[in-house]
């Protein structure tokens, strides 16, 4: 179990996705605030670019620039010093809003869509893997999956692994030379439906599971259940290894995902725990 009760780091969120651990700072999406935003160990925050159509998934270029996935238009964008500009429309290969995202060591996005519409309680299908090069060329390189959601890429690059929300299970690729995906595999069975996850430098995952309330669990290859820090009110909806040692886990945590039921900035909230395994890989 992590060393310490967690500690909070920031509050008054909207919805807090897709962390990410950057030149020292925390860098998420106040999702329905349609911002990004950077928050440093201290807890001082800086709004970095607002989203209209809403952020998720962050990454970084070798060269530096941002990548950020907007939502509702299926876009992926890149901030740019003069503003964001568009790198990919993914309209024609996403079947509906676009979420959560990975880049690599070569600036290769991986991002993932819902599928459906969760929240009118459409009926579900299946969803494609979409990777996005530097240069904004785009192709499904994984189809037939349940909500792909929180990705990873482990320290050699050559495994990713994404959170099928709607399959409870983490999924696993080689990844090709070219950004191609192949030889897929279960990597775990869950008992929770895993939102984000980070990947710590033993071959572990923490995953986030939304719920009412509900846990972040660490699990190991096959699923066995190595760690869990259990939640009294919110859901877990993501999370990411960082600090000075990668040893800082950030817990990003909301009452609702559902823009309907979120009522005020109290909805949403990150908090810090030392663990004793560092972050690894991507992102």
């Amino acid at each position: 179990m992590p060393n310490a009760e967690p500690e909070l780091l920031l509050d008054g969120l909207l919805f807090p996705e897709g962390p990410r651990w950057h030149e020292e700072r925390l860098w998420f999406s106040d999702m329905h605030a349609h911002e990004v935003v950077a928050v440093d160990l201290a807890g001082n925050r800086e709004t970095i670019v607002e989203v209209p159509n809403q952020p998720s998934g962050l990454g970084w270029l070798p060269d530096g620039r941002m990548l950020v996935v907007s939502m509702t238009d299926r876009k992926l964008l890149r901030l740019d010093p003069e503003g964001l500009v568009e790198v990919a429309s993914l309209g024609d290969l996403a079947s509906f809003h676009c979420n959560d995202m990975v880049v690599d060591s070569h600036g290769r996005a991986y991002v993932g869509n819902f599928g459906s519409d969760i929240y009118e309680s459409q009926e579900r299908q299946d969803a494609n893997l979409v990777m996005v090069t530097p240069v904004g060329e785009a192709r499904i390189v994984a189809s037939g999956l349940m909500f792909p959601n929180g990705t990873v890429v482990t320290p050699d690059g050559g495994t990713l692994i994404v959170a099928e929300s709607m399959g409870r299970r983490l999924t696993a690729f080689d990844v090709q030379d070219d950004g191609s995906l192949s030889n897929r595999r279960v990597w775990a069975e869950l008992d929770v439906p895993p939102d984000g996850i980070c990947l710590d430098a033993e071959n572990c995952p923490w995953v986030a599971a939304p719920g009412n309330p509900g846990p972040f669990v660490r699990v190991a290859q096959g699923g066995e259940v190595q760690d869990r820090i259990t939640l009294e009110h919110r859901g877990g909806f993501a999370c990411a290894l960082g600090g000075p040692e990668r040893r800082t886990l950030f817990l990003l945590e909301a009452f609702a995902s559902n823009p309907a039921r979120i009522r005020d900035r109290s909805n949403g909230q990150i908090r810090k725990v030392e663990v004793a395994a560092p972050g690894a890989g991507w992102p």
